[in-house]
């Protein structure tokens, strides 16, 4: 039930109570149980072959009696998947701070962030595990440092362009220097910008990660596991790493967002 409340400035607040919080946790759970049965329906009631479509029971079954392995495949894609998270986010913010600053870097970045975010994972990740050699991961934290720096870059560069001109120029009239200027007017600005671009880019480095993986180097990780188990026929031993791979990348998602509300406080009664 809703109710009312007057804040010590006279505005009127309006509060739903907690009946919202637990609507957004049962709709998903509900959909995910009635997607589960169908599926499980199919498969046991209507016919639908194992070779086409394993059953959620069977790729359970799969899930943990492979856990070990489930668990150090999730290990070794995560850590490529974070590092190159990790290193794309912040050469995405850093040459967003200099392009904001300088407009010549801002308009000689436009094209370079244009090609790297058109080009093909499926055609950059032989190329680079040739280069590094068959036991590195450079070349798949490399992948996924390029398509987390793409989105965090144009998120950033949009929030520095949030500020307002005479907030800056208040400022300078204060005699604050670039770095002060950066530090307490356009960095809070753009903190929200920055936390969405990592949003986006938290999955995108999980998916490229894992299309990686596909094209050579070291083994071990859920893309070339997923692949190895699909050409042998284990279609449901190919699920239950598809399903660690969905569990990592919500994992990613929601730890971005969690430090997104932790980082970001809003004002109490705002």
């Amino acid at each position: 039930m809703a109710t009312t409340s007057t804040t010590a400035t006279g505005r009127v607040r309006v509060s739903t109570g907690g009946g919202d919080g637990w609507l957004r946790i049962a709709a998903p759970v509900v959909v995910g149980a009635v997607v589960l049965g169908a599926w499980q329906f199919l498969v046991s009631v209507v016919g639908v072959s194992e070779y086409l479509l394993p059953s959620p029971a069977s790729i359970l079954e799969q899930f943990v009696a492979f856990a070990p392995a489930i668990l150090s495949a999730t290990l070794i894609t995560g850590t490529n998947a974070l590092i190159g998270l990790l290193v794309g986010s912040v050469l995405g913010i850093l040459l967003a701070a200099l392009a904001s600053r300088w407009n010549a870097l801002d308009m000689m970045s436009a094209p370079v962030v244009a090609s790297l975010a058109v080009i093909p994972i499926v055609a950059l990740a032989p190329v680079l595990n040739s280069m590094f050699g068959a036991d590195s991961q450079f070349g798949r934290q490399a992948i996924a440092a390029l398509a987390s720096f793409v989105p965090v870059f144009l998120n950033t560069l949009r929030g520095f362009r949030q500020v307002i001109p005479v907030h800056r120029d208040l400022m300078a009239a204060y005699a604050a220097g670039g770095t002060q200027i950066l530090r307490t007017v356009t960095l809070p600005t753009a903190v929200p910008f920055i936390f969405t671009g990592i949003r986006i880019a938290s999955s995108l480095a999980v998916i490229s990660a894992l299309v990686a993986e596909y094209f050579g180097g070291p083994r071990g990780g859920l893309g070339g596991l997923i692949s190895t188990s699909a050409a042998t026929s284990a279609y449901a031993l190919a699920w239950a790493f598809v399903f660690a791979a969905i569990l990592l990348g919500l994992l990613f998602f929601l730890a971005t967002l969690l430090l997104e509300r932790l980082v970001v406080r809003r004002p109490h009664g705002a």
